[in-house]
């Protein structure tokens, strides 16, 4: 009755979880949930009042697909400026947050059986869209050996002919992992006279604790031509419900046929967050995003501090974004188990890791207040106490 394409699709364990814990909360549960990535910091004032004002003008009309010329020349702007990327803006394409940038990719790069690279622990939706278009996920097994990112050798024995894509997130969603400059240069050394591509989300790159950012496409003149940059502003700048998200690419084929596709589904994005948008691209509220990373950097330190004083569990320090993976093997093997009894049992919502392609962790967002996350960790360490 259904499409194949449409039943090979999985729902989102994150939203999942999600439902989960509103479901209980409605039926009067005393739920503290950690499982949504999203800040709990309100939009930056500058970002509102450019809206505002869009509003005012009556800037409501359809615009260009990839969007209007000051928001491209804007990220144009971001990116050299941040990242030392020089992009035309016709090698630019803004879309419905990262999620559609993504979808408008592969839907334009894989075809019937290309393999697609994905290091895991990986964010949920990456394999789901590798396979809603055909394409075959290969996972990379990385652990806390090797601070949850692969390795050059890791790289070569995943590669075969039929590899297409290698999909790179630095930060990490779940784990926090962080590619210094030296671990993309030896992965690039990989790539070198292959037609591979790379597709890198940066999404968390302002979320950064320890160590320096580095964007891939800045490693070499190869990089930069095999790289798509997928960015946005919904995780650094405190605007998941504006739907913002970007690629950049050298390849203007590439960009035209992304322009095509998302001419013939959404067409452009909202109009009003394309005028919000232009201040947070130009630095305007960059205060505000230091603000927010300082207090996500105080609540990290909590969270490792005290999830590694509890008996059973154990983590590795997340130097970016706002999650911290937890390990729970010595204690409950299954994740989904662990996750959904915790959740019954003590009205806490975590990720299960196998939603991320890793058994035996759980994703725990440091995304809300620090009194909410002490209470959350005293409800962990309660249940984890009572099932050991």
């Amino acid at each position: 009755m259904f499409s194949k394409r449409i039943e090979k699709l999985s729902p989102s364990l994150t939203i999942a979880i999600s439902q989960k814990a509103r479901e209980l909360k409605a039926q009067g549960k005393d739920v503290l949930a950690f499982s949504a990535g999203e800040p709990d910091f309100d939009t930056p004032e500058v970002i509102k009042k450019a809206a505002i004002k869009a509003i005012e003008e009556g800037f409501t009309k359809y615009t260009a697909v990839a969007g209007i010329p000051e928001l491209l020349e804007a990220i144009k702007t971001k990116l050299k400026r941040d990242n030392d990327l020089e992009y035309e803006t016709d090698e630019i394409v803004v879309s419905n947050g990262a999620k559609q940038s993504l979808f408008n990719i592969f839907a334009c790069l894989i075809d019937e059986g290309d393999e697609v690279i994905i290091p895991a622990p990986y964010w949920v939706t990456y394999p789901e869209l590798v396979k809603y278009h055909g394409g075959v996920p290969v996972s990379i097994e990385t652990d806390e050996s090797t601070g949850f990112k692969i390795t050059p050798e890791m790289l070569k024995q995943a590669v075969t002919p039929k590899t297409k894509i290698l999909l790179l997130t630095s930060p990490s969603n779940p784990t926090g992992a962080v590619y210094t400059k030296e671990e993309l240069k030896a992965l690039a050394d990989v790539l070198k006279d292959t037609n591979i591509w790379v597709v890198s989300d940066e999404m968390y790159e302002k979320l950064i604790y320890d160590g320096k950012f580095t964007a891939t496409a800045s490693i070499n003149e190869d990089m930069l031509k095999r790289t798509i940059t997928v960015n946005g502003l919904s995780k650094s700048h405190a605007m998941t419900g504006w739907r913002f998200g970007y690629c950049a690419s050298k390849n203007k084929e590439l960009v035209k046929n992304m322009i095509k596709l998302q001419s013939q589904s959404t067409s452009n994005i909202n109009s009003i967050t394309q005028k919000a948008a232009i201040p947070a691209l130009l630095g305007e509220a960059d205060a505000d995003v230091e603000m927010m990373r300082k207090e996500f950097e105080k609540r990290r330190d909590y969270v490792y501090e005290a999830f590694n004083k509890i008996p059973g569990l154990s983590a590795a320090k997340p130097a970016g974004a706002f999650y911290i993976f937890v390990n729970h093997k010595e204690i409950m093997p299954e994740s989904m188990n662990f996750a959904l009894t915790l959740l019954e049992d003590k009205g806490v919502a975590v990720v299960p890791g196998i939603g991320f392609g890793s058994e035996g962790y759980f994703r725990f967002s440091f995304a809300t207040d620090i009194e909410t996350i002490k209470e959350g960790i005293k409800r962990i360490e309660e249940f984890v106490k009572a099932i050991s």
